[in-house]
C-alpha cells in the first residue's frame, strides 16, 4: 500500500499548457488561451487532478483582472487577463490582452510568430481530497483551489490545454469516486480559520485606529471604505496620506459676505471692550459681537475680548469706494489686508514660509522618514522586503501676547484713518512676535520652536572665536542642505542687516577681484531676507554678544500655525493716567520645521 503524503495547504503550484496561433487578434492585442484541464498531473506527493466544476475553483483573483506574467515572475508584467470562464468541457479558459509596452510588444511578436506557444497557470491548493490508492502512487482531486496568474513559459507540462485549444465537448471525461474522504488532508481547520480570524482582526484594528488618528482629514469616511473592499493596512496608509496631503485646510470662517466682512470695525470693537458701560459704545459694536460670539461658537470657546474673524482678517480695504475708505483716505492708508498685511511684514513670509490659518485641535502632519529599498538578486532568487516608514510633526498651540496703547480720543474718531491706523499697529506687534519665533523661537518658556533652535540643522563654524563670512562659508551652508537632498523647493537666505551690510563689502575671491558676495540683493543667485529679529548678540568663543545668524534653506518647510482667530482685549486701567486704552492681542500659534535637513546655519558671523 502507497504510503499517504501530506498536501500543505496555501502552497504555490503551477501547471503549464500549450496554444496555437488562430486564436490571436492582432487589432485588439487579445489571445484566448485555456488555462486549466482535469487532466491529471504527476506531484511528489502522488497524482494530482484539478476538479473544473464552478464551486471549486475561486476565480476572483483572475477575472479582477488577473495579471499576464512572463515566467511567473510578478516582475515582468506584460498584460492583463480580460475575461474567465469554464465551459461544459471542464476547461478553464481565459481572453488575455498585451499592453503596449516594449516589453509586451516583443513577447506579442514572439507569439505571433508562433515562437512562444506554452502557457502556465500559478495557484494555490486550498483543499484536496484521496481519491485513489495503489502500491505505486496516490491519486487526489483538488475540490477547492485558487489560481491567481497567468504566464507564457518556454517548457510545459500540461499540453491538453492552451490558446485556441479547446476539449471535445462530447468526449467523456473520467472522475473518479471519491474514497477514504476521511483522510483528506493533514489540516487543522480550527486553527487555520483562527489564525485567519486574528489576522483578520488585526487588519481591521490598524485600519480603524488610522482613520481615527486623522478623522479630521475624513480619513474615517477612507479607512470604512477600505474596510469593505479588503484593502490591505498599506493600501489604507497610502490612500489616507494621499487625502492628508490634498485636504483643504481647517477654517475658523463664519460665512461673512464680502460687504459684511468689508463692514467690520477694529475700532468700534475696541471701544465698546473699553467702554463696557457705555451703551452707545454697546450697540454701535452689536455687529462686531454678534461675529466674534459666531467664531467662539465655532472654536468651542469665549473670546476673552473680541474674536476677529478670518474673512475680516483677509478683507481688502477698497479706497475707491466711498463706504470703504473713499475720499477720507489719506495717502499713507496701508490698503491690504490685515493678515496679508501681518505676513507682509515678516521676512519668513517673502521667503516662503507656510501658514496654517484657522486651526482646532492639536494637529500633527505626517511625514516620511524612509521609503523602500532596491536590492540586486540572482536569478531565482527574491529580495529583502522593505517598507516605507512615516512619522509625524506635531503642532500644539501656543499663546502669543502682544499689545499696543492707542488714545481714548482716537478710538471715537470714525475717519477710515484710524481704523486703518489701529490695525496697522496692532499688525506690527503681533507679526513682530511670530516672526521672532519662526527664527529663533527657543522651544522653552512656552515659546514655539524655531529654524535656529530645531535640533539636526545644517552646521557652520567660521573659527573658534567666530569668523567674518567667507565665500567658502556660503558654499557649505548650501553644501550642507544640497548633500541632504533637501536642496529643493523654495531655497534663499535669511540674515540681519549688520550680515547683509558686510557681505556688500567681502569679496568672493579677493585674489581675483571677484564680485561681492552679496549682489544686487542675492547671494549666489539665491533670494535673500532681510530681518533685525535674525540674532546679532550671539556668543561664540571671545566674541561675546557679537555673532550674528545667517540661515540657508528650504523655506517652504518651515510652517506656521495659527489657532483660530485674533482674540482683541482692552486694559483701560494701565494707561489711564495718560488717557489711554491698551489693546492686547491674543493668538494661538506654533512653529515647526517638516525636515531638519532643509536648513542650515552660521551662527558665528562677524560684521566689525
Amino acid at each position: 500500500m502507497a504510503t499517504t503524503k501530506q498536501i500543505k495547504p496555501g502552497s504555490r503550484v503551477e501547471r503549464s499548457l500549450t496554444f496555437d496561433r488562430a486564436a490571436i487578434n492582432e487589432e485588439a492585442r487579445t489571445v484566448e488561451l485555456a488555462f486549466a484541464s482535469e487532466t491529471p498531473y504527476e506531484r511528489y506527493w502522488g497524482v494530482e487532478i484539478l476538479d473544473l466544476g464552478q464551486p471549486s475553483v475561486r476565480l476572483g483573483r483572475l477575472t479582477a483582472g488577473g495579471p499576464l506574467l512572463m515566467d511567473h515572475d510578478s516582475r515582468d508584467h506584460i498584460g492583463v487577463i480580460e475575461s474567465v470562464q469554464i465551459g461544459g468541457d471542464r476547461v478553464g479558459r481565459a481572453v488575455v490582452r498585451f499592453g503596449k509596452s516594449a516589453r509586451a510588444e516583443e513577447v506579442f511578436q514572439d507569439v505571433k510568430d508562433g515562437i512562444r506557444r506554452n502557457v502556465s497557470v500559478g495557484y494555490m491548493i486550498h483543499k484536496a481530497v484521496l481519491v485513489e490508492q495503489n502500491d505505486e502512487q496516490d491519486t487526489y482531486r483538488v475540490t477547492d483551489w485558487e489560481p491567481f496568474e497567468v504566464s507564457l513559459v518556454s517548457v510545459p507540462a500540461d499540453a491538453s490545454v492552451g490558446i485556441g485549444r479547446s476539449a471535445d465537448a462530447e468526449s467523456p471525461i473520467e472522475i473518479l469516486p471519491i474514497i477514504q474522504e476521511k483522510s483528506i488532508m493533514d489540516i487543522n481547520v480550527e486553527e487555520v480559520r483562527a489564525e485567519a480570524v486574528k489576522s483578520e482582526q488585526k487588519r481591521t484594528h490598524e485600519i480603524i485606529a488610522m482613520g481615527e488618528q486623522f478623522k479630521y482629514y475624513g480619513a474615517d469616511n477612507i479607512a470604512a471604505e477600505c474596510l469593505r473592499s479588503g484593502k490591505t493596512i498599506e493600501e489604507t496608509r497610502a490612500a489616507i496620506m494621499a487625502k492628508i496631503g490634498s485636504a483643504p485646510l481647517p477654517s475658523a470662517n463664519i460665512g461673512l459676505t464680502p460687504e459684511e466682512a468689508r463692514s467690520f470695525s477694529f475700532v468700534r470693537a475696541i471701544n465698546a471692550l473699553a467702554n463696557p458701560t457705555d451703551r452707545k459704545a454697546q450697540d454701535a459694536a452689536k455687529f462686531e459681537r454678534e461675529c466674534s460670539d459666531a467664531v467662539g461658537g465655532k472654536m468651542g470657546r469665549s473670546a476673552q475680548g473680541f474674536y476677529v474673524p478670518v474673512e475680516v482678517q483677509k478683507r481688502d480695504l477698497t479706497v475707491g469706494t466711498a463706504t470703504a475708505g473713499g475720499n477720507t483716505v489719506a495717502t499713507n492708508l496701508l490698503a491690504a489686508s490685515f493678515i496679508d498685511l501681518l505676513r507682509n511684514k515678516m521676512a519668513l513670509t517673502g521667503l516662503g514660509a507656510q501658514f496654517l490659518t484657522g486651526l482646532s485641535g492639536q494637529i500633527a502632519i505626517p511625514r516620511q522618514t524612509a521609503g523602500a529599498t532596491a536590492y540586486w538578486v540572482a536569478e531565482n532568487g527574491a529580495p529583502t522586503e522593505s517598507q516605507q516608514a512615516f512619522d509625524q510633526v506635531a503642532m500644539t498651540p501656543k499663546t502669543l501676547g502682544a499689545f499696543t496703547d492707542i488714545s481714548r480720543k482716537l478710538l471715537l474718531q470714525s475717519s477710515i484713518d484710524v481704523e486703518g491706523f489701529v490695525r496697522n499697529d496692532l499688525a506690527t506687534v503681533v507679526a513682530l512676535a511670530i516672526d521672532l519665533a519662526g527664527i529663533a523661537g527657543t522651544g522653552a518658556s512656552n515659546q514655539p520652536t524655531g529654524i535656529l533652535s530645531t535640533s539636526g540643522i545644517g552646521s557652520v563654524a567660521g573659527g573658534t572665536n567666530g569668523l567674518v563670512p567667507t565665500w567658502a562659508n556660503i558654499v557649505d551652508l548650501e553644501s550642507a542642505v544640497a548633500v541632504a537632498n533637501a536642496d529643493v523647493g523654495s531655497l534663499g537666505y535669511l540674515t540681519n542687516a549688520k550680515v547683509r551690510g558686510k557681505l556688500k563689502q567681502v569679496q568672493k575671491v579677493a585674489t581675483y577681484g571677484d564680485g561681492f558676495i552679496w549682489d544686487d540683493g542675492m547671494v549666489n543667485g539665491y533670494n535673500t531676507g532681510i530681518s533685525n529679529q535674525v540674532p546679532s548678540n550671539l556668543t561664540k568663543g571671545t566674541s561675546s554678544g557679537v555673532c550674528s545668524a545667517i540661515i540657508f534653506g528650504n523655506f517652504a518647510d518651515l510652517i506656521i500655525g495659527q489657532w483660530g482667530s485674533l482674540d482683541l482685549m482692552v486694559d483701560p486701567y494701565s494707561g489711564s493716567t495718560a488717557g489711554t486704552v491698551r489693546v492686547v492681542a491674543l493668538q494661538d500659534v506654533d512653529v515647526a520645521v517638516r525636515h531638519a535637513e532643509s536648513f542650515a546655519a552660521m551662527k558665528d558671523a562677524l560684521t566689525a
